[in-house]
This record gives C-alpha cells, structure tokens and sequence, in this order.
C-alpha cells in the first residue's frame, strides 16, 4: 500500500459513529500505522463502543491490523450537564440545525478526548522519533451545534497542546473533513472500502450514530444525529445497513427514510417562511 500522508503513524479518535469510522479507515489507507481510541465517559448510546469493537475485529479479520484501546472515564457522568449521558434530559428529535439540539453538546467533550489523543501521539511520536497525527473526525455539519467541531477550535488546542509540550513539533493533527458534511463523509467511506477491499455494508453496519438506541441497540430514525445520517444515505442513493426501530419495535430503513424526507422537506419549508419573513 502507498502511504499518501507525511506523517507516519495517527491516533484516532474513535466514538464507532460514521464520521470516525470513516476516518478511521483513510487513516488505515493514509498512515503506516494506526491506533484507535474510544471513551467510555457515562453516554446514553454505549452501544457506540460496542461498533466500535466490532469495525476493529472485522477490519483485523482482512488484514487491516488496528491497536485499539478504550478508556474509562469514571466519574465523570456525575459531573456533566448533558442530555447525551446517563441521567441527563430526554434527547431531543428533529433537525440537526434546531435550537434544541444543542441539549445534546457534552461540556468540552472535544477537548478531553483530544487531549489523551495528543498524549497518546506524543509518546509515539517520542518512542519512534517519527511524525505523528491526530485524526479527528469532526466536521462542517457539526459547526453550528458544536463550537469544539470549528477550525479556530482546533487551532487554539492546538497552540495550548504545542505550549504544554516538549517536543510537540512531532505531532499534526488530521482532520480531512472539517469543511465536509456526512454525505461527504459517506461517499469518501464508499471509495476507501474499495481501496481496501472490504464491504461496504458490513462496516457501516458496524457503526452506531443514533443517540438514542433501544435496548437491543438498534437505531431510533427521529433524533437529529439519526436524521443526518439517514439523509447522508438518502443522497448516496443506497440504503442504510443498520438496523431502526422505533417504539413498534424493528422497522425498515424504508420506514426511516420516509420520515427524514418529511423532517428534511417540513425544514426547508421553515426556512423559505423565515427567509420571506
């Protein structure tokens, strides 16, 4: 395999959501070596690490050989003010775009994790005496809800990373989607699958973006994570491998993809009415 990026190792931050695992992947296509972290720090959609595990086995099982580790934030969801984790709000349906989907920011969730990837890259960086990235898989679609999802962001952690940091220079960061959307995300997903020869469907299935799953860890189709993602598919023109459910119980991704035409048609209307307002 030709590897494309000049530094030669990348830590990934890694949630077993679409964007990560898509990233993942042009890390595998991208550096010699990749390790892969996710965080158990209280949230409501667990089963996240579950996919996550899943993605690393299946990816190992065709030759893509992965370090994978998660780490345990205990204690913390005590602390947090989120409807994202254990003990928080309802989390709310709709469009991503709505004022009250941001019930579902995680208090400096970015900067945490971004701070153990950035320690992790270092000590590599330090071990090899070999460029080392952070890849990050936060984009365009995210910039309204999630101030932590913004280039500025990224620059200023980046410049506190490079103050804290004895040998620092070592470490980029890699954030191949920032001005991108899901759909971006999904038809460069659909490409690298290719380039690496594994199936499409069997890894996206093996990826969680709903933030409220039902107990047997199927997606719901009617918050606004879900909506996002579905109307990504919808616009790649294939259907989603996952599987929804609502509260009947399992339905098909038929039944998903007619109520996110409709949130998606009843939001542009909304907006038309706003705009001649």
């Amino acid at each position: 395999m030709e590897y494309k990026n000049q530094h030669k190792h990348a830590v990934v931050s890694l949630s077993g959501g679409m964007d990560s695992s898509t990233l993942l992947l042009k890390c595998i296509n991208e550096f010699e070596t990749v390790t892969a972290l996710s965080f158990d720090y209280g949230q409501k959609h667990k089963v996240e690490l579950k996919r996550a595990q899943a993605l690393i086995d299946y990816l190992r099982l065709n030759g893509h050989e992965v370090k994978y580790q998660v780490i345990k934030l205990d204690g913390l969801v005590e602390l947090l003010d989120s409807a994202l984790v254990e003990g928080g709000d309802e989390v709310p349906e709709g469009h991503y775009a709505e004022e009250n989907m941001k019930a579902t920011v995680v208090p400096n969730r970015n900067k945490i994790f971004a701070s153990l990837v950035q320690a992790a890259a270092l000590s590599i960086a330090n071990r090899t005496k070999e460029d080392t990235a952070i890849a990050l898989g936060i984009h365009a679609g995210d910039h309204a809800v999630y101030p932590d999802c913004r280039q500025e962001f990224r620059d200023a952690d980046d410049n506190a990373f490079r103050l804290g940091n004895w040998e620092a220079e070592r470490v980029g960061y890699y954030t191949p989607y920032l001005n991108g959307d899901k759909y971006d995300i999904l038809l460069d997903g659909e490409s690298l699958c290719q380039k690496l020869g594994i199936d499409f469907n069997h890894v996206y299935a093996r990826t969680n973006t709903s933030y409220k799953p039902t107990p047997e860890g199927w997606s719901d189709y009617k918050s606004a994570s879900s909506v996002e993602r579905i109307e990504a598919f919808i616009k790649l023109g294939r259907p989603d491998p996952v599987q929804y459910a609502d509260e009947t119980g399992a339905v098909d991704y038929e039944v998903a993809r007619i109520y996110v035409e409709q949130v998606l048609a009843e939001y542009e209307l909304e907006q038309l009415k706003n705009e001649k307002s």
